[in-house]
């Protein structure tokens, strides 16, 4: 179970993906990490690998030999100090020639990277029945929450061409009627009016339809929604995030309830009649003002729909909100504040939950006890590897299951370590605090997330990167004043 463990005939356990930014809760469990992009950085290992193989084999040269690699960590090679009250003092390598800093692997340019033209299809219905075309990396936005707009900067786009090639091959793949056009701020895509037309005119005949995930408000096109509905409609979800213009300023969202009129009113005006809400509650200096707005937004987009003539009416009207329980996450502004109590989230959802009285308006939320064991490890260290350890023994072993979540087993794991789950997810850190992930440079500099958090405390907003550099440690980037 331990990478300490493991001898010359163990397979490796390799760890990625975005969790991995901050790999030290699991980080005993794991023989290394990549840490960013993995396309191209994963076959420079197993080309490494299998030289190694060739030759005379020794696992821990190996991992010397990769651990110099742009994006690989090895947690075995380093070692961390801690201080007196719990708080790291510090971290360093413990084997020769091994970097102090990790830096992300990053494609340069996704054209030419590797992108699957198959995919397995299951025999059972599945959630995500669509072919999933990414058709960039990165945003410009700046969402203070946003893990993701940080980590994957810079923006980097593929072409309308290798995105039609892409979907063609992977219809014929696959059969699937729908394609899914996958980024994090879709509607940005600096071609999509072209791509989607292009889409269209190629698919629209066999009866292939496109989907938007979640829309930006300020992003919203006219002309896309027009384009996509030939074939059919789609949901139609929109992310305000906060109930109310200041906090929507203080997580720097770059929206405001102009932008979700004008949205829902065409929207509503070309047929669809059903509209679902995303926001988070918990977010920093959030007040019930801000809370009652999440009532207030979701009865305003009901008032839309049936302020119009009778004849203009379409389908069954419905309004979904959504919402999710903020994590404090690494690498964002807000990886230094406290995150809400189990206490104060139930308190939160209570009063958003008893104020929507209209059945028209579906109200639903993330399971609070599971956002708080997240906040937990989102921003651990390797002191939780013997909590993860016991609660696996207690039967922990399918908790993204709601029916098999056993929240009691958790906080028995904690007890038995020894370990205080406020420390990581209640606590507010200081701005310079040595944190678990800070030897992992993603890009983003840390300086740049202070600056940025000091912003949110003062209300004050970030211009979309696209309009001005906001100096944010990415070096060479190439989107700046591309606009779709």
């Amino acid at each position: 179970l331990l990478a300490k463990d493991r001898n010359e005939d163990y397979p490796f356990i390799v760890g990625g993906g975005p969790c991995a930014y901050n790999p030290e809760p699991i980080a005993d469990f794991f023989d290394f990490f990549v840490i960013g992009e993995g396309e191209e950085i994963l076959l420079k290992v197993l080309k490494t690998y299998e030289a190694h193989k060739d030759g005379h084999w020794d696992r821990n040269n190996f991992l010397k030999e990769i651990a110099s690699f742009y994006g690989i960590y090895v947690p075995a090679f380093y070692e961390v100090d801690y201080n007196e009250n719990g708080t790291i003092n510090k971290m360093y390598p413990i084997v020769e020639g091994i970097p102090t800093v990790i830096n992300k692997a990053m494609i340069e340019d996704v054209n030419t990277m590797f992108a699957p033209e198959t995919m397995i299809v299951p025999f059972i219905e599945t959630i995500h029945d669509r072919v999933i075309l990414e058709m960039f990396r990165g945003c410009t936005h700046g969402c203070r929450f946003c893990q993701a707009g940080m980590i994957y900067r810079p923006i980097r786009e593929k072409s309308t061409e290798r995105l039609v090639d892409l979907a063609e091959k992977l219809i014929a793949s696959t059969g699937y009627d729908t394609i899914s056009l996958s980024s994090l701020s879709s509607c940005d895509y600096s071609s999509l009016n072209i791509l989607i037309s292009d889409l269209m005119d190629r698919f629209e005949g066999d009866n292939i339809g496109i989907s938007l995930p979640s829309l930006r408000l300020d992003s919203f096109s006219i002309d896309i929604l027009k384009e996509i509905e030939k074939v059919k409609k789609s949901g139609l979800t929109f992310a305000p995030e906060a109930g109310s213009q200041r906090l929507r300023d203080v997580i720097n969202k770059g929206v405001n309830q102009e932008d979700l009129i004008q949205a829902v009113t065409y929207a509503f005006n070309e047929g669809w009649s059903r509209v679902k809400l995303y926001f988070m509650i918990g977010l920093p200096t959030e007040t019930e003002e801000d809370l009652m707005g999440i009532k207030d937004m979701s009865y305003l987009v009901r008032d839309i729909y049936f302020n119009r003539p009778n004849e203009s009416k379409k389908g069954s009207f419905g309004v979904t909100v959504s919402t999710g329980c903020f994590v404090p996450k690494p690498f964002t502004p807000f990886q230094w504040v406290s995150q809400n109590s189990i206490e104060e989230f139930n308190h939160k959802i209570s009063l958003v939950k008893t104020s929507i009285r209209d059945r028209k308006v579906n109200f639903n939320y993330s399971d609070v006890n599971l956002s708080y064991l997240e906040g937990i490890f989102a921003r651990g260290d390797r002191r939780l590897s013997n909590v993860l350890i016991k609660a696996w023994e207690k039967g922990c072993k399918y908790d993204g299951w709601s029916d098999q979540f056993r929240f009691d087993l958790w906080m028995e794991a904690l007890e038995e370590s020894n370990i205080d789950g406020d420390f990581y997810s209640r606590r507010a850190r200081e701005l310079d605090e040595v944190l678990p992930w800070d030897f992992i440079n993603p890009g983003v500099s840390k300086e740049f997330l202070k600056k940025e958090y000091l912003k949110s405390l003062k209300e004050t907003t970030t211009m979309d990167c696209r309009l001005a550099c906001g100096n944010c440690g990415i070096v060479d980037c190439s989107m700046r004043g591309v606009f779709n």
